[in-house]
């Protein structure tokens, strides 16, 4: 594989298992030192983090809440330590909350409120406070490269998890927004929306016959995707040849988005 990302700092939350853990692998697989952060389950982490060792990469656990303030600066801290500086950061913890409003709790809106998007602003924030530090980072054309895992909820509704669109459609705009205050400092902020990907979180959807065919009305490529779809998707924008896009959203869904139904009469 091309080593793209040769000599960059990564760090990617929520890291130790499914698309997250796709995301480490690949970035490792590419060159760059990866920081793998993590809430629980640490023996996943080292797992991973043993694995990519194996294959020549190079990788680093560190425990962090991403929604609370002196967690993620401790964690960017440490990853400065170890690794000097940062290049790339992918905002992919995430987490939802099934609930209908009349029944939603006030502790519910605010922990998904508090890992998907305050997570965001904060590790986004101390990437940037870094980026604008570096100076002449001989592997890569801009100064940082921010990708948020965003969803195809952010445009798509979906009842039960109004918090949870909420989160993503916010985050679309909060990382134009802020693409468009550093893009003439040469940071890129870019997003992927993946649509249905095979992960274990929903096993119980692709493993079952009658769960998989409705799931393929709404999916005109005729697949289910794989986290590796999502990482290859990150690793691009996270590389020089995507360095004239920024302030977008890839849409890693398989035409989800399409209306598919209409395909049908609507």
């Amino acid at each position: 594989m091309e080593k793209r990302l040769e000599g960059q700092k990564a760090l990617v939350t929520g890291a130790n298992s499914g698309i997250g853990a796709a995301i480490a692998e690949r970035l490792a697989a590419e060159g760059a030192d990866v920081v793998i952060n993590y809430i629980a389950n640490e023996d996943a982490t080292n797992a991973l983090v043993a694995k990519i060792k194996s294959k020549g990469g190079n990788a680093i656990g560190i425990k962090a809440d991403v929604s609370n303030e002196d967690q993620v600066n401790a964690m960017f801290a440490q990853m400065f330590k170890s690794f000097g500086t940062i290049d790339i950061l992918v905002n992919n913890a995430g987490i939802e909350i099934h609930n209908f409003l009349e029944n939603m709790t006030k502790a519910e809106w605010d922990k998904v409120i508090g890992v998907n998007l305050t997570g965001n602003f904060l590790c986004s924030r101390a990437a940037v406070r870094q980026f604008l530090k570096n100076e002449n980072r001989p592997k890569s054309r801009s100064r940082g490269k921010i990708v948020n895992i965003s969803s195809v909820h952010q445009v798509i509704m979906w009842a039960g998890f109004s918090s949870y669109c909420a989160t993503k459609a916010g985050i679309n705009l909060f990382a134009q927004s802020v693409a468009q205050e550093y893009a003439e400092k040469k940071i890129r902020i870019n997003s992927v929306a993946p649509g249905a990907i095979k992960t274990p979180i929903n096993q119980n959807v692709w493993s079952d016959p009658k769960g998989m065919a409705d799931l393929m009305t709404k999916m005109p490529y005729g697949r289910i995707g794989e986290v590796d779809d999502v990482a290859a998707a990150v690793a691009f924008l996270c590389s020089d040849e995507a360095d004239y896009i920024t302030g977008t959203t890839l849409y890693v869904d398989g035409g989800m988005c399409l209306y598919p139904e209409f395909r049908f009469g609507g």
